[in-house]
């Protein structure tokens, strides 16, 4: 066999898997479920040995429609509301330091991470962008992007459960508004695909962390600002990409040891548990003061990844602009502060 078949074969054995897996999730009706029953599926396979694998190129394609869908929300009824989250964001960058520096100490002394490692592994955000560094400041960046994977991992499948339980959101019900295949005319996915493309490339060449969905999902704002489109990518293709999203996931632990993997979830987990404690504690507390719903709160602060996040929002029906734009600044203010702050520290060594 040719090594093109086989990479074809990896990716067409995620992709039934993850597909299996998702569709599980929807005979359970869990929330999320096509993405959560893709990560679990392909995360499972993935431990166990199964030659599993995605194209970057595929995931940054479904992460460019969620882009656009995300997009899609920015109305112009929305500009009325905007100059409102500026009391949120703010907190926002507040939240995000404060967190990041408790997960720091977290790992460095009570763990024993090496300074570097340490660091980076606990910031809120930017899993390529904190790999990266780490490995440029000597850390170990295969242990930051477990963490950073398995934070994402623990906060997908955390979040839409505390809806299920607390707040009586039905993931399955929210969705059956939204536009189908049949009902989006040709031309007019002509011109979102042309919108996503142009997005990601303008993204690309400037440099904008998160490329191929914040590119995308400001281009789609701007046409959907200004009038130009009211339609959305159908949600046929918001299914796939969550399923093409959690497969992704679940992928990043193939050729991960079983107990490497379970020393880092235990690891991840008290990290993860310091943020989503303060993500709770931001959310109840700005809730007294501004007029958002508390569901957007915990959706805005939460911090997973940002489609991940975003397609939860989506699922959820919690007004998916106020969330993926906070996701977008915490990202933007974490990749630009973080380097910064360690290098002003410690320098480039670990």
């Amino acid at each position: 066999m040719t090594a093109d078949a086989r990479a074809w074969g990896r990716i067409a054995l995620a992709l039934a898997i993850g597909s299996v897996g998702g569709y599980v999730g929807h005979l359970l009706d869990l929330p999320l479920a096509w993405m959560i029953g893709a990560l679990v599926f392909v995360t499972v396979a993935s431990v166990a040995g199964a030659p599993v694998s995605l194209p970057p190129r595929l995931r940054a394609f479904m992460i460019a429609v969620l882009g656009v869908m995300l997009g899609s929300a920015f109305t112009p009824e929305l500009l009325d509301r905007i100059g409102q989250w500026g009391i949120t964001l703010s907190i926002l960058f507040v939240y995000s330091a404060a967190v990041g520096a408790l997960a720091f100490v977290f790992f460095r002394a009570y763990l024993r991470y090496d300074r570097s490692t340490a660091f980076f592994a606990a910031m809120p955000g930017g899993l390529a962008e904190m790999t990266t560094f780490a490995h440029d400041s000597g850390g170990d960046d295969r242990v930051v992007a477990l963490v950073h994977t398995v934070r994402v991992m623990l906060i997908v499948l955390t979040i839409p459960f505390w809806f299920r339980m607390l707040e009586g959101y039905d993931a399955a019900r929210r969705t059956v508004d939204d536009m189908g295949i049949m009902d989006v005319p040709l031309a007019e996915m002509a011109f979102l695909a042309a919108i996503g493309y142009g997005g990601a490339l303008a993204a690309r060449l400037l440099r904008i962390p998160g490329t191929y969905i914040i590119g995308p999902m400001l281009a789609s704002a701007i046409a959907h600002l200004l009038g130009w489109t009211t339609f959305r990518p159908p949600m046929e293709l918001i299914v796939v990409a969550q399923v093409v999203v959690g497969s992704a996931l679940g992928c990043r632990f193939a050729g991960t040891s079983v107990s490497k993997v379970f020393r880092t979830l235990l690891h991840a987990t008290g990290a993860t548990g310091i943020m989503i404690a303060g993500t709770v504690t931001a959310a109840f507390t700005l809730h007294q003061f501004v007029d958002t719903p508390l569901a957007a709160l915990v959706l805005a602060f939460a911090p997973g990844g940002l489609a991940e996040m975003s397609l939860v929002a989506l699922a959820l029906a919690t007004d998916a602009a106020f969330v993926s734009t906070h996701h977008v600044l915490r990202i933007l203010f974490v990749v630009v502060v973080a380097p910064f702050c360690y290098r002003l520290a410690w320098g480039k060594g670990r």
